[in-house]
């Protein structure tokens, strides 16, 4: 794929920020990311336009939380750095590979995300996200 678009850059900042501000709210980090990464929001986003689309992070959060009933107090949680960077990765990397949020899921779950940012954040997008795919594929053969 070609350089995103500013409306896709966009998107990455806002599902980053989304990320964040599930610390910020008191929830669980693994248990945020597996009830977004497969849930209607996700979905929506993901779409080529969705009216979830133009709605803040705030909204979105709202939305989820209705939607899992209730997200997961934290128990764990991650660093605001690695929610950001695994939120903006995540929704860049459905816009490079037309992959679902499901799917990319199921590559580069929580736990992999907060251990690869280390040493994967100072990469371009691109190629942290053919790493992760790389060592999934490794990992699965």
């Amino acid at each position: 794929m070609n350089e995103l678009n500013q409306q896709q850059l966009q998107m990455c900042d806002i599902q980053g920020r989304l990320f964040e501000l599930s610390l910020k709210n008191g929830y669980d980090s693994p248990a945020f990311i597996k009830a977004f990464m497969n849930s209607k929001a996700a979905v929506a986003l993901d779409d080529t336009y969705d009216r979830l689309q133009w709605a803040g992070e705030e909204y979105i959060l709202e939305e989820l939380n209705e939607e899992v009933g209730g997200l997961t107090p934290a128990g764990k949680t991650f660093s605001n750095e690695v929610l950001y960077w695994t939120g903006y990765t995540y929704r860049y990397w459905h816009y490079y590979t037309g992959e679902s949020s499901k799917e990319i899921f199921q590559i580069a779950g929580p736990d992999i995300m907060n251990h690869s940012w280390l040493g994967f954040h100072t990469l371009s997008v691109n190629m942290a996200i053919d790493d992760l795919k790389d060592i999934y594929k490794k990992k699965n053969q």
